[in-house]
């Protein structure tokens, strides 16, 4: 049976920005990424982390329940030429389930939201190499930044083919994905969970970043969200494109929209003994 991640799954590996290079970088530099390790993506969707880590990575494991996402990301993989990625159907719940090798670096993105974390942290602890370490990354609203006017404008065209209060794909209230980046995650309420588990060393990281989209990939971006997907929106798909298109150019007939997103990243590894 299709779900809203299933129907959202081509834009979103189309229209999700990849996350700045800057925590790539810190990444490569904290695990020591020279070929050699091997890497767990929970949580992957189409493999925005997994597939640009791959190249730094003897074999990287990508995981997510839905079908449809690992179709795209093995697409994509297909596409760079990456042939070290396996993509693996499964949940935060069967990480230890997997039969794993050992991992040097699991990475997590918006998906650990989702996830029941302690069961999680409580898992990886067992699949990851004594010196292994998990770093988590999201997106949030930069403190004091004005939201941009144009996403108003994003969320009146919703209102009017959706209603207000709609649930994720979760069942969640929809009081986030609005946005396309914003998780809603406090850096420092993250650095706090991960410091009550065993990988309880903890350091932050954040970087500012701008980011511009052409009307079209605004529009892609809402159709990539399981709350905006054609799943929900069905034969109304087409008819919302258009009326988002067309108030987004009324708006701002320039046809480029602007804002600014700081990524928080936590890294966690166990204490030093």
């Amino acid at each position: 049976m299709s779900t809203p991640f299933a129907s959202a799954a081509p834009y979103y590996a189309r229209y999700r920005p990849p996350y700045p290079r800057e925590f790539h970088d810190l990444l490569a530099d904290r695990f020591v990424l020279d070929g050699s390790q091997t890497v767990l993506d929970l949580g992957a969707g189409p493999g925005t982390l997994a597939l640009p880590l791959a190249p730094l990575a003897d074999h990287v494991y990508a995981v997510d329940p839905e079908p449809a996402m690992l179709a795209e990301g093995t697409r994509l993989a297909e596409e760079r030429g990456l042939t070290n990625i396996s993509w693996l159907r499964g949940d935060d719940a069967a990480v230890t389930r997997l039969c794993l090798p050992r991992i040097d670096l699991c990475v997590i993105g918006r998906a650990f939201r989702r996830m029941d974390r302690a069961r999680v942290l409580t898992g990886l602890d067992e699949v990851l190499a004594p010196r292994g370490g998990l770093a988590v990354v999201a997106c949030l609203h930069p403190p004091g930044a004005p939201r941009p006017a144009w996403l108003t404008v994003v969320d009146e065209v919703r209102a009017r083919f959706l209603g207000t209060g709609r649930a994720d794909g979760d069942g969640r209230e929809d009081t986030e994905i609005r946005d396309d980046w914003e998780d809603w995650v406090e850096l420092g309420e993250l650095g706090d969970l991960l410091a009550k588990s065993p990988l309880s060393r903890v350091e932050t990281h954040q970087w500012d970043q701008t980011v511009r989209r052409t009307v079209d990939e605004v529009v892609g971006l809402q159709l990539s969200l399981p709350s905006c997907g054609p799943a929900v929106l069905g034969d109304r798909t087409a008819a919302f494109g258009t009326e988002l298109r067309r108030a987004l150019l009324d708006h701002d007939p320039g046809g480029t929209y602007v804002r600014t997103v700081r990524i928080g990243a936590a890294v966690a590894t166990r204490p030093r003994r």
